[in-house]
């Protein structure tokens, strides 16, 4: 079972914890990671492309001219797609690029997720993150007393507004509720900050 160190906000050692392996200790399945990130990449997508078809295009209720007889060949009508300003044949049309995902292939997929970090070292663990005024500076500060990268999720539990406001112009650094974070959002980041009431939700949904 991985066991790390959790930390204050001030960096310092407050104690150990011993991870639940089934959540925390798993060799990453890089298949359904793959599998989960695309489906999530897709999901992003709005879809709403639209091109006109000749039916579609205004205009072209007139045969351009007579069947026979001209030397041309036959048209039906100027909005024909071989007509210049014509419908266009086969365009992209509203559709949804979701993937059906299995709820036990999310579940593996976050606990992969999860265990990559642990595996590199970049997993931190915090007591709590509370301030008492919502100030970048203070947030700041805590991310350079716990050495996180540059490039970090904060997960937990519960976001209050003092929290929210202390994070928001900090670039490259992501807040969000634990209920709330994708595989996607989880593999984007370098460095994963839990609180340790984050890492209780992760063990009772996953483990």
């Amino acid at each position: 079972m991985p066991t790390l160190t959790v930390y204050n906000q001030l960096g310092e050692k407050v104690s150990e914890v011993t991870l639940l392996e089934e959540v925390f200790g798993i060799t990453p399945n890089q298949q359904v990671l793959y599998e989960v990130v695309r489906a999530q990449q897709l999901a992003l997508r709005q879809g709403t492309h639209k091109v006109k078809d000749r039916s579609e295009v205004r205009g072209g209720g007139k045969k351009p001219w007579r069947q026979k007889g001209t030397g041309r060949a036959r048209q039906g009508s100027i909005r024909s797609p071989q007509w210049r300003g014509g419908g266009v044949v086969f365009g992209p049309t509203p559709r949804s690029y979701s993937l059906k995902v299995n709820k036990k292939v999310k579940k593996l997929a976050l606990r992969s997720a999860l265990s990559h970090h642990v595996l590199e070292n970049q997993l931190i663990l915090v007591d709590k993150l509370n301030f008492d005024e919502p100030k970048t500076k203070l947030f700041v500060e805590t991310l350079n007393k716990l050495n996180a990268s540059n490039k970090t999720i904060v997960l937990t539990r519960a976001i209050n507004n003092n929290l929210v406001y202390a994070s928001n112009n900090v670039p490259r650094t992501l807040l969000k509720e634990v209920s709330q974070a994708s595989v996607l959002e989880l593999l984007n980041y370098k460095t994963v900050i839990l609180t340790l009431d984050a890492v209780k939700y992760y063990e009772e949904v996953l483990g």
